[in-house]
Protein backbone atom coordinates (compact mmCIF):
# COMPACT_ATOMS: atom_id res chain seq x y z
CA UNK A 1 0.00 0.00 0.00
CA UNK A 2 1.98 3.25 -0.73
CA UNK A 3 1.34 6.21 1.54
CA UNK A 4 0.72 9.82 0.74
CA UNK A 5 4.31 12.00 1.75
CA UNK A 6 4.12 14.83 4.15
CA UNK A 7 4.56 17.21 1.22
CA UNK A 8 1.29 15.99 -0.21
CA UNK A 9 -0.59 17.64 2.63
CA UNK A 10 -2.10 20.63 1.52
CA UNK A 11 -3.94 21.83 4.73
CA UNK A 12 -4.32 20.76 8.00
CA UNK A 13 -7.14 18.19 6.80
CA UNK A 14 -4.69 16.06 4.91
CA UNK A 15 -2.58 15.88 8.27
CA UNK A 16 -5.59 14.61 9.73
CA UNK A 17 -6.28 11.95 7.02
CA UNK A 18 -3.03 11.21 7.07
CA UNK A 19 -3.00 10.27 11.43
CA UNK A 20 -6.03 8.79 10.90
CA UNK A 21 -4.45 6.21 8.60
CA UNK A 22 -1.26 5.51 10.69
CA UNK A 23 -2.67 5.68 14.04
CA UNK A 24 -4.78 3.21 15.78
CA UNK A 25 -8.36 4.44 16.06
CA UNK A 26 -8.34 4.37 19.93
CA UNK A 27 -5.59 6.86 19.70
CA UNK A 28 -6.30 9.27 17.14
CA UNK A 29 -9.72 9.62 18.42
CA UNK A 30 -8.15 10.19 21.58
CA UNK A 31 -6.55 13.43 20.03
CA UNK A 32 -9.14 13.97 17.40
CA UNK A 33 -12.69 13.81 19.24
CA UNK A 34 -14.37 16.16 21.98
CA UNK A 35 -16.55 14.90 25.15
CA UNK A 36 -20.23 13.62 25.29
CA UNK A 37 -22.37 14.74 22.09
CA UNK A 38 -19.03 16.78 21.13
CA UNK A 39 -21.00 20.11 20.33
CA UNK A 40 -18.51 22.49 21.99
CA UNK A 41 -16.08 20.94 19.19
CA UNK A 42 -18.52 21.13 16.35
CA UNK A 43 -19.02 24.84 17.44
CA UNK A 44 -15.47 25.67 17.95
CA UNK A 45 -15.47 25.21 14.05
CA UNK A 46 -18.81 26.75 13.38
CA UNK A 47 -17.88 29.88 15.11
CA UNK A 48 -15.03 30.89 13.10
CA UNK A 49 -16.93 29.64 9.78
CA UNK A 50 -19.66 32.80 11.22
CA UNK A 51 -16.67 35.52 11.33
CA UNK A 52 -15.96 36.66 8.12
CA UNK A 53 -13.04 38.49 6.56
CA UNK A 54 -13.41 42.00 5.13
CA UNK A 55 -11.27 41.92 2.20
CA UNK A 56 -9.74 45.41 0.80
CA UNK A 57 -7.77 46.11 -2.67
CA UNK A 58 -5.32 48.54 -4.26
CA UNK A 59 -2.97 48.74 -1.41
CA UNK A 60 0.78 47.19 -1.59
CA UNK A 61 1.23 43.86 0.39
CA UNK A 62 4.32 42.59 -1.38
CA UNK A 63 6.27 43.40 2.26
CA UNK A 64 4.57 41.18 4.45
CA UNK A 65 6.00 39.92 7.37
CA UNK A 66 4.52 37.77 10.55
CA UNK A 67 6.77 38.93 13.09
CA UNK A 68 5.12 39.11 16.42
CA UNK A 69 6.49 40.26 19.64
CA UNK A 70 5.09 38.14 22.41
CA UNK A 71 6.37 39.05 26.18
CA UNK A 72 9.22 41.10 25.00
CA UNK A 73 10.33 38.18 22.81
CA UNK A 74 9.92 37.93 18.95
CA UNK A 75 8.53 35.13 17.30
CA UNK A 76 8.55 34.38 13.62
CA UNK A 77 4.54 34.41 13.55
CA UNK A 78 1.45 34.62 15.78
CA UNK A 79 1.31 30.82 16.09
CA UNK A 80 2.76 28.70 19.40
CA UNK A 81 2.19 25.32 20.32
CA UNK A 82 -0.46 24.21 23.02
CA UNK A 83 0.72 21.83 25.42
CA UNK A 84 -0.98 18.09 24.35
CA UNK A 85 0.46 15.40 26.40
CA UNK A 86 -0.04 13.08 23.97
CA UNK A 87 2.66 13.69 21.19
CA UNK A 88 5.08 10.81 22.37
CA UNK A 89 2.56 8.44 21.09
CA UNK A 90 2.56 10.34 17.98
CA UNK A 91 5.50 9.56 16.71
CA UNK A 92 8.84 7.51 18.78
CA UNK A 93 10.06 10.89 20.81
CA UNK A 94 7.25 12.64 19.13
CA UNK A 95 7.94 15.85 22.07
CA UNK A 96 11.27 16.32 21.36
CA UNK A 97 10.35 16.00 16.96
CA UNK A 98 7.35 18.39 17.83
CA UNK A 99 9.74 20.73 20.04
CA UNK A 100 12.38 21.32 16.72
CA UNK A 101 9.78 21.88 14.29
CA UNK A 102 8.54 24.79 16.92
CA UNK A 103 12.56 25.84 16.99
CA UNK A 104 12.92 25.39 13.73
CA UNK A 105 9.79 27.55 13.01
CA UNK A 106 10.30 30.13 15.33
CA UNK A 107 7.58 29.99 17.98
CA UNK A 108 6.90 28.88 21.40
CA UNK A 109 6.71 25.23 22.33
CA UNK A 110 4.70 24.11 25.37
CA UNK A 111 4.95 20.94 27.19
CA UNK A 112 2.63 19.05 29.13
CA UNK A 113 2.72 17.97 32.48
CA UNK A 114 1.35 14.37 31.02
CA UNK A 115 4.60 14.68 28.43
CA UNK A 116 6.52 11.40 28.43
CA UNK A 117 9.61 13.35 27.68
CA UNK A 118 11.31 15.00 30.38
CA UNK A 119 11.47 18.97 30.77
CA UNK A 120 15.19 18.64 31.40
CA UNK A 121 15.77 16.61 27.84
CA UNK A 122 13.26 19.18 25.60
CA UNK A 123 15.29 21.93 27.27
CA UNK A 124 18.68 20.35 27.01
CA UNK A 125 18.05 18.45 23.66
CA UNK A 126 15.94 21.40 21.55
CA UNK A 127 15.92 24.83 23.69
CA UNK A 128 14.35 27.24 21.85
CA UNK A 129 11.29 29.51 23.30
CA UNK A 130 10.24 26.51 26.11
CA UNK A 131 6.51 27.08 28.12
CA UNK A 132 5.28 24.43 30.79
CA UNK A 133 2.16 23.59 31.33
CA UNK A 134 0.64 23.08 34.67
CA UNK A 135 -2.30 21.03 36.40
CA UNK A 136 -2.68 21.52 39.90
CA UNK A 137 -2.94 18.12 41.64
CA UNK A 138 -4.63 17.50 44.97
CA UNK A 139 -1.30 17.70 46.81
CA UNK A 140 -0.06 21.64 45.97
CA UNK A 141 3.64 20.73 46.85
CA UNK A 142 3.73 18.21 44.11
CA UNK A 143 2.69 20.65 41.44
CA UNK A 144 5.14 23.37 43.28
CA UNK A 145 8.24 20.91 42.48
CA UNK A 146 6.85 20.87 38.84
CA UNK A 147 7.07 24.51 38.88
CA UNK A 148 10.43 24.49 40.53
CA UNK A 149 11.69 22.07 37.95
CA UNK A 150 10.60 24.14 35.01
CA UNK A 151 12.28 27.04 36.74
CA UNK A 152 15.61 25.49 37.16
CA UNK A 153 15.45 23.96 33.71
CA UNK A 154 14.86 27.61 32.15
CA UNK A 155 11.33 27.03 30.93
CA UNK A 156 10.10 30.71 30.01
CA UNK A 157 6.30 30.87 30.76
CA UNK A 158 3.89 28.71 33.32
CA UNK A 159 0.45 27.77 31.84
CA UNK A 160 -1.83 27.08 34.42
CA UNK A 161 -4.92 24.78 32.62
CA UNK A 162 -7.92 25.62 35.36
CA UNK A 163 -10.28 24.71 32.95
CA UNK A 164 -9.49 20.67 34.01
CA UNK A 165 -10.53 20.77 37.47
CA UNK A 166 -12.25 17.34 36.73
CA UNK A 167 -11.96 15.22 33.92
CA UNK A 168 -14.33 15.17 30.05
CA UNK A 169 -16.90 12.78 30.05
CA UNK A 170 -14.91 10.79 26.57
CA UNK A 171 -17.12 8.50 26.00
CA UNK A 172 -15.57 6.94 23.23
CA UNK A 173 -12.40 5.85 25.32
CA UNK A 174 -14.66 3.68 26.78
CA UNK A 175 -16.11 2.08 23.58
CA UNK A 176 -12.37 2.25 22.24
CA UNK A 177 -11.11 -0.12 25.20
CA UNK A 178 -8.73 2.77 25.83
CA UNK A 179 -8.03 4.40 29.89
CA UNK A 180 -5.56 5.94 31.95
CA UNK A 181 -3.18 4.27 33.10
CA UNK A 182 -3.56 2.00 29.47
CA UNK A 183 -4.39 -1.26 30.13
CA UNK A 184 -4.19 -4.12 26.83
CA UNK A 185 -7.59 -5.17 26.22
CA UNK A 186 -9.03 -7.13 23.10
CA UNK A 187 -10.41 -3.95 21.30
CA UNK A 188 -6.99 -1.97 21.34
CA UNK A 189 -5.00 -4.75 20.51
CA UNK A 190 -6.43 -5.74 17.47
CA UNK A 191 -6.53 -2.19 17.03
CA UNK A 192 -2.66 -1.74 17.65
CA UNK A 193 -2.04 -5.14 15.29
CA UNK A 194 -3.57 -3.96 12.25
CA UNK A 195 -1.43 -0.59 12.38
CA UNK A 196 1.92 -1.51 11.82
CA UNK A 197 3.47 1.09 11.11
CA UNK A 198 2.80 2.82 14.32
CA UNK A 199 3.08 -0.96 15.97
CA UNK A 200 6.72 -1.12 15.02
CA UNK A 201 7.44 2.46 14.25
CA UNK A 202 6.33 3.83 18.09
CA UNK A 203 5.69 1.39 20.23
CA UNK A 204 8.33 -1.30 19.81
CA UNK A 205 10.81 1.21 19.73
CA UNK A 206 10.41 2.41 22.86
CA UNK A 207 9.82 -1.46 24.04
CA UNK A 208 13.42 -2.06 22.47
CA UNK A 209 14.81 1.35 24.36
CA UNK A 210 14.29 0.72 27.85
CA UNK A 211 10.44 -0.38 27.96
CA UNK A 212 7.04 1.41 28.02
CA UNK A 213 7.06 5.24 28.45
CA UNK A 214 7.23 6.70 31.78
CA UNK A 215 5.95 9.58 33.36
CA UNK A 216 9.04 11.33 33.99
CA UNK A 217 7.35 14.54 34.49
CA UNK A 218 5.49 13.77 37.48
CA UNK A 219 7.23 13.83 40.43
CA UNK A 220 9.31 10.97 41.64
CA UNK A 221 6.64 9.07 44.01
CA UNK A 222 3.99 9.28 41.38
CA UNK A 223 6.64 8.22 38.35
CA UNK A 224 5.83 4.96 36.60
CA UNK A 225 4.70 3.17 32.87
CA UNK A 226 1.71 4.66 31.77
CA UNK A 227 0.15 1.13 32.08
CA UNK A 228 0.77 1.39 35.69
CA UNK A 229 -1.66 2.88 38.04
CA UNK A 230 -0.76 5.95 39.83
CA UNK A 231 -3.81 7.06 42.12
CA UNK A 232 -5.78 8.77 39.00
CA UNK A 233 -7.54 11.84 40.04
CA UNK A 234 -7.18 11.50 43.45
CA UNK A 235 -3.41 12.87 43.31
CA UNK A 236 -3.99 14.55 39.88
CA UNK A 237 -6.87 16.43 39.93
CA UNK A 238 -8.14 19.35 42.21
CA UNK A 239 -11.78 20.41 42.21
CA UNK A 240 -10.64 22.24 45.54
CA UNK A 241 -8.44 24.84 43.23
CA UNK A 242 -9.23 28.23 43.91
CA UNK A 243 -8.01 31.89 43.69
CA UNK A 244 -5.44 31.55 46.76
CA UNK A 245 -3.61 29.07 44.45
CA UNK A 246 -2.48 31.09 41.42
CA UNK A 247 -1.49 33.40 44.01
CA UNK A 248 0.69 30.88 45.52
CA UNK A 249 2.33 30.17 41.92
CA UNK A 250 3.21 33.44 41.35
CA UNK A 251 4.87 33.51 44.48
CA UNK A 252 7.06 30.89 43.60
CA UNK A 253 6.92 31.27 39.75
CA UNK A 254 10.16 33.55 38.04
CA UNK A 255 8.64 33.74 34.44
CA UNK A 256 5.49 34.62 32.98
CA UNK A 257 2.72 33.26 34.07
CA UNK A 258 -0.69 32.18 32.38
CA UNK A 259 -4.10 31.06 33.01
CA UNK A 260 -5.78 28.54 30.59
CA UNK A 261 -9.21 27.53 29.94
CA UNK A 262 -10.92 30.80 31.04
CA UNK A 263 -14.15 31.42 28.86
CA UNK A 264 -15.86 34.31 31.39
CA UNK A 265 -14.74 37.90 31.33
CA UNK A 266 -14.80 38.82 35.13
CA UNK A 267 -12.31 35.45 35.55
CA UNK A 268 -9.92 36.65 33.78
CA UNK A 269 -9.87 40.45 35.66
CA UNK A 270 -9.20 38.27 38.74
CA UNK A 271 -6.75 36.42 37.12
CA UNK A 272 -5.10 39.49 36.41
CA UNK A 273 -5.14 41.16 39.59
CA UNK A 274 -3.77 38.04 41.34
CA UNK A 275 -0.88 38.09 38.78
CA UNK A 276 -1.41 36.58 35.66
CA UNK A 277 0.83 37.94 32.55
CA UNK A 278 -1.50 36.42 30.17
CA UNK A 279 -4.47 34.89 29.70
CA UNK A 280 -5.66 31.87 27.17
CA UNK A 281 -8.84 31.79 26.16
CA UNK A 282 -9.67 28.20 25.89
CA UNK A 283 -12.36 25.47 26.12
CA UNK A 284 -9.94 22.65 25.80
CA UNK A 285 -10.12 22.09 22.23
CA UNK A 286 -13.93 21.22 23.19
CA UNK A 287 -12.70 18.37 25.41
CA UNK A 288 -14.31 18.64 28.81
CA UNK A 289 -17.48 21.23 29.40
CA UNK A 290 -19.82 20.33 26.06
CA UNK A 291 -21.58 22.86 27.03
CA UNK A 292 -19.36 25.72 26.61
CA UNK A 293 -18.83 28.20 24.23
CA UNK A 294 -16.33 29.20 21.19
CA UNK A 295 -13.50 30.55 22.82
CA UNK A 296 -13.37 33.16 19.67
CA UNK A 297 -17.08 34.39 21.00
CA UNK A 298 -16.12 35.04 23.64
CA UNK A 299 -12.69 36.54 23.29
CA UNK A 300 -13.74 40.34 22.32
CA UNK A 301 -15.49 40.42 26.03
CA UNK A 302 -12.58 38.77 27.77
CA UNK A 303 -10.29 41.13 25.92
CA UNK A 304 -11.81 44.42 26.91
CA UNK A 305 -12.09 43.36 30.64
CA UNK A 306 -8.42 42.55 30.50
CA UNK A 307 -7.04 45.71 28.50
CA UNK A 308 -3.75 46.47 28.04
CA UNK A 309 -2.92 44.66 31.86
CA UNK A 310 -2.25 40.86 30.36
CA UNK A 311 -1.59 39.34 26.86
CA UNK A 312 -4.37 37.41 25.50
CA UNK A 313 -3.81 34.53 23.56
CA UNK A 314 -6.25 31.79 22.44
CA UNK A 315 -7.27 28.23 21.74
CA UNK A 316 -9.38 25.28 20.36
CA UNK A 317 -10.78 25.12 16.81
CA UNK A 318 -8.21 26.82 14.51
CA UNK A 319 -7.39 25.02 11.67
CA UNK A 320 -6.57 27.65 9.11
CA UNK A 321 -4.60 30.47 9.04
CA UNK A 322 -7.71 32.40 8.43
CA UNK A 323 -8.65 31.49 11.78
CA UNK A 324 -5.80 32.80 13.21
CA UNK A 325 -6.20 36.17 11.64
CA UNK A 326 -9.74 36.59 12.76
CA UNK A 327 -8.41 35.26 16.48
CA UNK A 328 -5.71 38.48 16.46
CA UNK A 329 -8.31 40.98 14.44
CA UNK A 330 -10.83 40.12 17.84
CA UNK A 331 -7.77 40.74 20.19
CA UNK A 332 -5.49 38.24 20.50
CA UNK A 333 -1.64 38.35 20.30
CA UNK A 334 -1.02 35.35 19.54
CA UNK A 335 -2.60 31.21 19.08
CA UNK A 336 -2.13 28.15 20.10
CA UNK A 337 -2.53 24.91 17.81
CA UNK A 338 -2.34 21.98 19.36
CA UNK A 339 -4.48 18.94 17.35
CA UNK A 340 -3.22 20.60 13.91
CA UNK A 341 0.57 19.73 14.91
CA UNK A 342 -0.24 16.86 16.47
CA UNK A 343 -1.78 15.44 13.34
CA UNK A 344 1.54 16.44 11.58
CA UNK A 345 3.85 15.09 14.20
CA UNK A 346 1.71 11.52 13.79
CA UNK A 347 2.20 11.59 9.82
CA UNK A 348 5.69 12.34 10.00
CA UNK A 349 7.46 13.35 13.05
CA UNK A 350 9.33 16.61 13.41
CA UNK A 351 8.72 16.80 9.02
CA UNK A 352 4.55 16.73 9.77
CA UNK A 353 5.08 19.30 12.48
CA UNK A 354 7.28 21.31 9.93
CA UNK A 355 4.22 21.12 7.49
CA UNK A 356 1.61 22.04 9.60
CA UNK A 357 3.40 25.18 10.75
CA UNK A 358 4.38 25.64 7.41
CA UNK A 359 0.84 25.60 6.31
CA UNK A 360 -0.38 28.08 8.67
CA UNK A 361 2.37 30.75 7.65
CA UNK A 362 1.22 30.49 3.84
CA UNK A 363 -2.18 30.79 4.90
CA UNK A 364 -2.26 33.24 7.03
CA UNK A 365 0.54 35.56 5.10
CA UNK A 366 -2.55 35.03 2.24
CA UNK A 367 -4.72 36.21 4.53
CA UNK A 368 -3.14 39.47 5.66
CA UNK A 369 -2.59 40.53 1.75
CA UNK A 370 -6.18 39.79 1.14
CA UNK A 371 -6.98 42.26 3.55
CA UNK A 372 -4.12 44.81 2.83
CA UNK A 373 -2.01 43.97 6.03
CA UNK A 374 1.67 44.12 5.47
CA UNK A 375 1.91 43.60 9.69
CA UNK A 376 0.26 42.20 12.14
CA UNK A 377 0.21 44.74 14.30
CA UNK A 378 -1.96 46.39 11.32
CA UNK A 379 -4.64 43.76 12.43
CA UNK A 380 -7.61 44.79 14.05
CA UNK A 381 -12.01 44.55 14.40
CA UNK A 382 -12.15 46.32 11.53
CA UNK A 383 -11.28 43.49 8.96
CA UNK A 384 -13.79 41.12 10.46
CA UNK A 385 -17.77 40.90 10.49
CA UNK A 386 -19.61 38.33 12.26
CA UNK A 387 -22.17 38.74 8.81
CA UNK A 388 -21.00 40.56 6.31
CA UNK A 389 -23.65 39.84 3.38
CA UNK A 390 -26.42 41.46 5.86
CA UNK A 391 -24.16 44.35 7.08
CA UNK A 392 -23.41 45.33 3.57
CA UNK A 393 -27.00 44.72 2.36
Amino acid sequence: MMFPKVEDAHNIFDLRDMAKRRLPKWLFEFVDRGTEDEVALRNNRDAFERIKLRPRTLVDVSERKLDTVVFGKSHSMPIGIAPTGSAGMMWYQGELELARAAKAAGVPFSLATGSITSMEDIAEKVGGTLWMQLYMWARRDLSHQLVRRASAAGFEALLVTVDGVVAGNREYNKHNGYSVPFLYNSRNTMDVLSHPRWLFGVLARYLMNGGMPTRVNFPAELQGKITTAYGGNKHTRSDSLNWDDLKALRDIWPGKLLVKGLLHPDDAAKSVEYGADGIIVSNHGGRNCDAAPAPIDVLPQIVKAVGDRATVLLDSGVRRGSDVVKALALGAKMVLVGRSTLYGTAAAGEAGAARALALYRGEISRAMAQITCNQVSEIGPWNVAYDYGRQNA
